[in-house]
């Protein structure tokens, strides 16, 4: 059995999908866009966009009980890879040693223009 997490403190799903998904002792986050869920605005710029995105991920690890700790694996989708290296100095201030497995690919566009969304997969 499944269960379906949501929680308010990251921003709603913007089509028929979870936030997150519970099974076996594994969540499983949707990507994350970089959306504040107070305002429900796309935030500005790599930089903010990352750090907003890691935050409703942080958001949804903490509705289950986790953190970054927990995490096993991410996924992370840029607009441009010419943002590689912005996206990941602010990822290691999220993921600190015993780091997840981790695939990061340019792709052609994002939900609501954003310049990142990121992914993961947790052990609970």
């Amino acid at each position: 059995m499944k269960t379906v997490l949501n929680t308010d403190a990251a921003p709603a799903a913007i089509g028929p999908y979870s936030q997150a998904v519970i099974k076996d002792g594994t969540l499983y986050v949707s990507g994350q866009l970089p959306v504040d869920p107070a305002t429900g605005e796309l935030v500005e710029g790599i930089e903010a966009q990352t750090r907003q995105s890691l935050e409703n991920v942080k958001a949804i690890l903490n509705e289950a009980g986790a953190t970054c700790d927990n995490v096993c694996r991410v996924g992370v989708f840029l607009q441009d890879l010419k943002d590689f290296g912005t996206m990941n100095d602010i990822y290691a201030e999220y993921f600190t040693g015993g780091y997840p497995a981790r695939s990061c690919v340019q792709v052609a566009a994002l939900p609501k223009g954003a310049l990142v969304e990121i992914e993961v997969i947790a052990d609970l």
